[in-house]
């Protein structure tokens, strides 16, 4: 985790970023700093204006737009946490009450918006037409990324969904856009829903821009499908399955495809994912039974599993590594029954072979292509 002060117009904060020792991955970055200088350059002390914050990662712009209390939605469900730790380092700023998610966004409109541009065009294109519907007339928005992260043809995505009023001068290689609001909705918008067929098989598996993979099959959950068939046999009727890190829910679906008798629980970081998996299952499968948790790894509190999938993310806000897989190995043995299974997939670098030794007594490779190795891992 490292740690570090933000300077800002309204006074500073000391951030942690978890996940990472490297002190140049900060909880924040020079588009956060430009958010925050724009916004308080339009806002008085005592200000009334509702302030909405979409997609803030580790708390600088909530924390530090909090004098003026605005409303929070984010995709990503880390938010939470990160805003519980980086507020108890500092008493003068408050959490709000609710950290909305598009599971249950906001209510309501708008005097501003304070917007962190994603990486993803669709899901920037998809985020401006929901801010059209809640920005007030007469708002504004401003959006903000790091230019070398900016998504693909991102000034056609703005020209084309909303008022663009100013462009910054990039400032410590990050830019700030002014826009008003656009005559773009979602409404009949065709870039909402994109998705595939699972193969040999009537189930769509259809996604919300937010999700990887969308539009096509993963190369390493191709890898890892016909293996599901053999872990599927050790389940009784009504055994406990989780699809983690599930996006799409493609694993879990294909699951269902072949036991429908199983309890199948989707969980995934992304609320557009969660959204998905339940949407996908929804229509394929109306009768399974099913959940659907948005939650930053395994929720706490459950019976354990007798069955886990996984295909794990291996980067995050730019910074690439293990370690995210690691903290999923290390909840799934402490949610896996003794006789249970991990069935997993990961990129071949990265060496999982030794980094699930730390959590399971018992791995094995059950695949393997240049790029990808399937594992199963169980305790006993």
């Amino acid at each position: 985790m490292t740690t570090a002060v933000l300077d800002f117009p309204g006074g500073s904060l000391t951030l942690s970023r978890p996940g990472t020792d490297d002190p140049s991955h900060r909880a924040w970055s020079a588009a956060d700093e430009l958010l925050l200088q724009e916004a308080f350059n339009r806002l008085e002390t005592g200000s009334d204006s509702r302030i909405l914050v979409v997609d803030d990662q580790y708390g600088a712009l909530t924390l530090g737009l909090s004098q003026f209390s605005p409303d929070v939605v984010a995709d990503n469900a880390q938010l939470g946490a990160a805003l519980t730790l980086n507020a108890s380092q500092n008493p003068s700023s408050s959490v709000p009450p609710q950290i909305h998610s598009w599971l249950q966004p906001p209510a309501g409109t708008y005097d501003l918006v304070v917007l962190k541009i994603p990486r993803e065009t669709a899901y920037l294109a998809w985020l401006l037409r929901w801010a059209n519907s809640v920005l007030k007339p007469g708002g504004a928005m401003l959006a903000a990324g790091m230019i070398k992260h900016l998504p693909d043809r991102s000034v056609d995505v703005f020209a084309g969904a909303v008022e663009v009023q100013n462009v910054s001068r990039a400032t410590k290689k990050a830019r700030v856009i002014t826009c008003g609001r656009g005559q773009a909705t979602l409404d009949n918008w065709p870039g909402t829903w994109k998705g595939y067929q699972l193969e040999n098989s009537s189930v769509g598996v259809d996604a919300m821009p937010a999700v990887f993979a969308r539009e096509k099959l993963d190369i390493g959950t191709r890898l890892m499908l016909p293996h599901l068939t053999s872990v599927l046999k050790l389940c009784a009727p009504g055994a406990r399955v989780l699809d983690l890190a599930c996006g799409n829910g493609v694993l879990g679906l294909s699951a269902l495809a072949q036991r429908l008798d199983i309890e199948l629980t989707f969980s995934d970081v992304s609320s557009q994912a969660v959204l998905s998996a339940r949407h996908n299952t929804e229509a394929a499968f109306p009768d399974a039974k099913a959940l659907f948790v948005h939650s930053d790894g395994v929720a706490g509190d459950n019976e354990p599993f007798e069955q886990i999938l996984l295909n794990p993310p291996f980067h995050e806000g730019g910074v690439v590594g293990d370690y995210i897989a690691l903290r999923l190995f290390e909840q799934a043995s402490q949610n896996l029954s003794g006789a249970g299974r991990l069935l997993l997939v990961g990129n071949r670098h990265l060496g999982y072979h030794k980094s699930l030794r730390r959590f399971f007594p018992q791995v094995r490779q059950l695949d393997a292509n240049p790029k990808f190795v399937v594992f199963e891992a169980w305790l006993g």
